[in-house]
């Protein structure tokens, strides 16, 4: 299939043939027929895409502290990895569309093959002739309403949140700053609630389809304040709805000059927010900043995990304000159809972008996009996997994900290996899968497994998210590929017992590892030599300052995500295995008290691991350190001897005797490239360069750390 991206780092816009995404469970399957470009958030998009690097810095200084923050933890060589990747990766357009349902996921009601809906959501709605989007942003069109109008539902949603916020009642003056495609939109929405509407924007040609719509225009400039006054007989207006996208500060500071006392300002477009004290507390004028198309939006819960909210508690979600919207349209109420200045069959699609770019000097507003609607169902859906034959000598790997870690650390470490073919990358999303392909040169970016078998892979590296490791990782062996995943192996006991029967029922012919790449660091090495010939126990303390995550991560999410202690925990759990020498026998767990996240969530744990050969190791893992701190500190005693390793970067040996000795690295390694070496050489091998038995080990015993919360006492390890 096709489908419109941009490459972040140079800014160019294409049309590109990718994989078609995946279907899960709570997803909705959609042919795209028509979708609309958001001139105001889209070109905001392009246009950074084509600033400088300074510029696009300063259009995302948010981004710019992350990337400080990995700078001083991971160094260059990382940090300049990372936002590479990040920068020549493809991105998806648009978020405003409607179509024809292919298929539902098993977990989806409501909706059928053939239905015809309108769909919303970055990342899911985009400008794509098939689309994946979960069933809360999907919504069956009314009888009398087409895919052509349907596909500004999120947009209207947008302008319908920003109304509903702004509580208009009977008779009340409401001023509509900026009358772009939302502009107008709200307009429409605020007659119907019987409101007078007053509007202004730097376009008069904007300002005459306003009136069209039944409100009173003012000419932007020093006589707006003056004009408006007039207009409500001296008293102000009742509310502002700033739909004007501008990096002045000037519509917040004006909003508290044309506002009544005690009026109501409404925030929907990205406007400068330095709001002047003085007017607004004279006046006492309240602020609301609307969130997009209304309740749910960035809640993962709502909108991934499809938990809606009870309509007796919030009348209006997302999903509610798109069949609000729809119900407008069959009622002749809202009319969209009179802001369409263009349409583009959808393989032109190029040709709008350039539009709203300036490289067409005309006027615009709602920009549609029309799409030939030829995929009959998904069994015909075209597959974009084309590889080539696999070299001989060189082993055929593929990959299953390929998000940030993957395309910045994993799949930079095996492209330059002369002993590796990258055969084949699969996604979810499939944009990013064809993004990942022709970056890295894979032979093929492909929509399912069965094709990577088919291909002859050997091999596949598997970077999902945590809950798709396991049953990724049951498909690889029972297929007798060999299988690299990413931590966590499983989150559940369950399908550890599974992995380990289909290993078991290959009878050695497939090989496991996990991405446990610490024990691999140079630095760990040095530390186990300096302990190798020590036949007493060892003692092992590791503190981890992970620093904190926002409550809504999926990685919080137990069954996404598995909670940090089992998504990231285990990293330590097996370090400490490496450092004794030992598998894990039994586990305890504390977590400090937080009410607010309960102790599967906490990230503020200790956990104690016993080991078979008597040695016993602490971590110490919290969210709530400074980030001025280093991250990762590991203490070592045994026999005499002490060893500290700060960072991965800086080693301190002490011997029996008092000596001590520093090993020091110009940069933080952590290992992944020499964990990739190891386990390339081992599949060509059939040596594993880690047992088996210690990987589901050190997995088990930190599900069972995880588990030892619940019922407060520790728990035993079966090896």
């Amino acid at each position: 299939m096709k489908q419109v991206v941009q490459v972040l780092k140079s800014g160019e816009i294409s049309v590109e043939d990718v994989p078609v995404p995946a279907l899960q469970d709570r997803y909705v399957l959609v042919e795209t027929l028509h979708s609309v470009i958001s001139a105001g958030t889209e070109k905001t998009k392009v246009d950074m895409g084509k600033s400088s690097l300074l510029g696009k810095a300063r259009a995302r200084p948010d981004l710019v502290k992350q990337v400080l923050r990995k700078l001083r933890s991971d160094g260059f060589k990382k940090t300049f990895q990372t936002v590479n990747a990040r920068l020549s990766a493809a991105n998806p357009l648009g978020y405003s569309s409607a179509g024809r349902v292919i298929a539902v996921g098993g977990q989806v009601a409501g909706i059928r093959p053939g239905d015809l809906v309108a769909c919303a959501g970055a990342g899911y709605a985009n400008h794509a002739e098939v689309v994946a989007v979960p069933r809360n942003l999907v919504v069956p069109l009314p009888d009398g309403v087409g895919t052509e109008e349907a596909a500004f539902a999120t947009l209207g949603s947008i302008a319908l949140q920003g109304v509903r916020l702004c509580e208009p009642r009977l008779g009340e003056t409401i001023f509509v700053l900026g009358l772009g495609l939302l502009g107008q939109i709200a307009v429409q929405l605020l007659r119907a609630n019987g409101c007078r509407v007053i509007g202004t924007d730097l376009d008069p040609d904007l300002c005459r389809r306003a009136e069209v719509a039944g409100a009173m225009t003012v000419a932007a400039g020093d006589g707006m304040v003056q004009a408006t006054q007039a207009l409500t007989a001296g008293r102000g207006v009742d509310a502002v709805v700033i739909c004007a996208g501008s990096s002045s500060n000037q519509p917040i500071e004006l909003a508290a000059e044309i506002c009544r006392q005690q009026g109501r300002v409404v925030v929907v477009g990205a406007v400068s927010m330095d709001i002047p004290r003085e007017p607004y507390f004279k006046k006492e004028i309240s602020v609301v900043i609307s969130r997009s198309y209304g309740p749910g939006r960035y809640d993962p819960a709502y909108e991934e995990g499809g938990v809606d909210y009870p309509i007796g508690y919030v009348r209006f979600t997302e999903q509610r304000n798109m069949e609000t919207i729809l119900d407008l349209m069959k009622d002749k109420t809202l009319d969209v159809g009179s802001l369409v200045t263009h349409r583009f069959p959808f393989d032109d699609a190029t040709a709008a972008y350039a539009l709203i770019e300036g490289a067409r000097r005309e006027p615009y507003l709602g920009i549609v996009l029309g799409y030939s609607g030829s995929v009959a169902d998904r069994s015909k859906l075209p597959s974009a996997f084309n590889a080539p034959p696999v070299t001989e000598g060189r082993l055929p790997i593929s990959f299953c994900g390929a998000g940030n870690y993957a395309t910045a650390t994993l799949i930079p470490a095996l492209v330059t290996r002369k002993d590796v073919q990258l055969l084949g990358v699969m996604t979810s999303s499939g944009r990013s899968a064809a993004s990942v392909a022709k970056q890295f040169a894979f032979g093929a970016s492909v929509q399912s497994f069965g094709e990577l078998v088919a291909a002859g892979t050997k091999a596949v590296v598997i970077a999902t998210r945590h809950d798709d490791h396991a049953p990724r990782v049951l498909e690889a062996i029972r297929a007798g590929i060999h299988a690299y995943v990413e931590k966590p192996l499983a989150l559940t006991l369950l399908e550890l017992d599974q992995i380990e029967e289909a290993l078991a029922e290959q009878k050695g012919q497939v090989q496991l590892m996990v991405g446990f790449n610490r024990r691999f660091a140079p630095l760990v090495d040095n530390l186990r030599k300096h302990f190798a010939d020590s036949r007493s126990p060892l003692v092992v303390a590791i503190r981890v300052n992970a620093g904190a995550l926002p409550a809504e991560h999926w990685l919080h999410d137990p069954a996404v995500g598995g909670g940090r202690l089992i998504g990231e925990g285990c990293h330590f759990v097996d370090l400490a295995s490496a450092i004794c020498g030992g598998l894990p026998v039994e586990v305890s767990t504390i977590a400090a008290a937080d009410a607010s996240k309960g102790p599967a969530n906490s990230d503020n744990l200790c956990i104690s691991i016993k080991f078979n050969n008597g040695s016993v190791a602490s971590v110490v893992y919290t969210g709530s350190g400074s980030p001025g701190l280093e991250k990762e500190f590991v203490e070592v005693f045994g026999a005499g001897r002490s060893a500290c390793l700060r960072d991965f970067k800086h080693l301190d040996l002490y011997f029996a005797d008092g000596a001590h000795k520093t090993v020091r690295l110009p940069s933080q390694d952590k290992g992944q490239r020499a964990m990739l070496a190891a386990w390339v050489e081992g599949l060509r091998s059939g040596k594993p360069p880690v047992p088996t038995a210690t990987l589901l080990a050190c997995s088990r015993a930190t599900i069972l750390a995880a588990e030892s919360l619940g019922v407060g006492m520790p728990l035993p390890v079966r090896e």
